[in-house]
């Protein structure tokens, strides 16, 4: 395999990923005509069953709170993740699957508006009909993205990211690894600036 990958690790319900986003706009602006960028579900708790505690929504507004004030990133805090809400990240994760196996070209577009949705309107984007309407904002017929959606293929796929992403050895996000004709390595884990991404982006490229 001559050609060079990007993996970007990440769960649309990660708030570091969020303050991340702008960064990964900019390496695929900026480096695209070099290397492939692809999109892995990290799956930062899929599966979750019972609603949010009140402590563990304290504890993660904190998160959100040193993302906005790190990355600059908006995020609406009042009325977050309201009483009852189940913090199940696997929906999410498979709605940017499903999307993949739509239209591959606008993963990223509905990653960044699951993100928006979530952190900044408030949404419920464990709902698979807030993910149709997000994905009808962007052109994809809403019926269709749903049947796809609920498709054994796309809980099999998505299933697929995750344990890729255990066997890479990755267990938090965002992470960014890269792959070439002699493997892959992890390149940068958690949040970090852009310019930081290309020094060392630019080195691998370099090797």
């Amino acid at each position: 395999m001559n050609e060079r990958i990007l993996w970007y690790i990440a769960d649309p319900m990660c708030s570091w990923c969020w303050g991340f986003a702008p960064i990964v706009k900019a390496i695929k602006l900026n480096y695209s005509e070099y290397l492939k960028i692809k999109l892995l579900m990290g799956g930062l708790r899929p599966g979750t069953k019972l609603a949010m505690a009140s402590k563990q929504r304290a504890e993660i507004l904190s998160h959100w709170k040193a993302v906005n004030r790190t990355t600059g990133q908006p995020f609406s805090f009042d009325g977050a993740m309201p009483e009852g809400f189940i913090y199940d990240t696997e929906p999410s994760c498979r709605g940017v699957v499903a999307m993949a196996m739509i239209n591959s070209k606008l993963v990223f577009s509905l990653l960044e508006s699951i993100q928006h949705s979530f952190y900044v309107e408030q949404k419920d984007v464990t709902n698979p009909k807030i993910l149709a309407q997000l994905a009808g904002e962007i052109g994809v017929d809403m019926e269709s993205y749903l049947r796809v959606f609920e498709s054994d293929e796309a809980k099999s796929k998505v299933s697929i990211h995750f344990n890729k992403v255990r066997r890479w050895g990755v267990n938090s996000f965002p992470t960014v690894a890269v792959e070439n004709e002699t493997g892959c390595s992890i390149l940068n884990r958690g949040y970090c600036k852009l310019d930081v991404l290309c020094q060392k982006l630019d080195g691998w490229l370099e090797t």
